[in-house]
């Protein structure tokens, strides 16, 4: 099965893919807030996806999916990171993945071409939902920072009269 072959490559890779993608991607200047985010915090975090979406592509395990990338979400809230910077740091993983994949050349005949398209279908609906549940963390950390800000405002409003 061309996805067990790739999860072993990921996993075979990781070290090496988690490098290309910082080296590639995190020193964009669209991704300039993930200075934000302690270095070894971002490393981890890096190699953590790839695990993830081993894990994910072998057992589609949305509800772990769900979890990690909105708990990832209010993380990167509380950190400040803008979130079209969070954005382009996962738009530019799912494209280090992708170009993985087509790179290592997977496919050898019309049938494993097939079930590598499937495979970069799955690839990408690992991405849209990662996005997604990390936007639920997002602006729910946000809205709480944001009724703590307002509810100290109004404190201070009422000290004042």
């Amino acid at each position: 099965m061309l996805a067990v072959r790739l999860v072993q490559l990921i996993e075979d890779r990781i070290e090496l893919l988690s490098r290309e993608l910082r080296e590639k991607g995190w020193d964009s200047p669209q991704c300039g807030d993930l200075h934000k985010v302690p270095a070894d915090e971002l490393e981890a975090r890096t190699r953590e996806i790839y695990r993830n979406l081993c894990e994910w592509l072998l057992d589609k395990a949305e509800a772990q999916v769900e979890r990690r990338y909105t708990e990832l979400g209010e993380r990167r809230a509380q950190q400040g990171v803008a979130y079209s910077h969070f954005v382009w740091a996962v738009l530019a993983t799912k494209e280090h993945v992708r170009d993985f994949v087509q790179r290592e050349g997977l496919s050898d005949s019309a049938m494993e071409l097939h079930g590598e398209l499937e495979l970069l279908h799955l690839l990408s609906q690992f991405f849209d939902r990662a996005l997604y549940y990390a936007a639920v963390g997002y602006e729910r950390e946000r809205d709480r920072i944001g009724g703590r800000q307002r509810r100290r405002k109004g404190d201070e409003q009422r000290k004042s009269t």
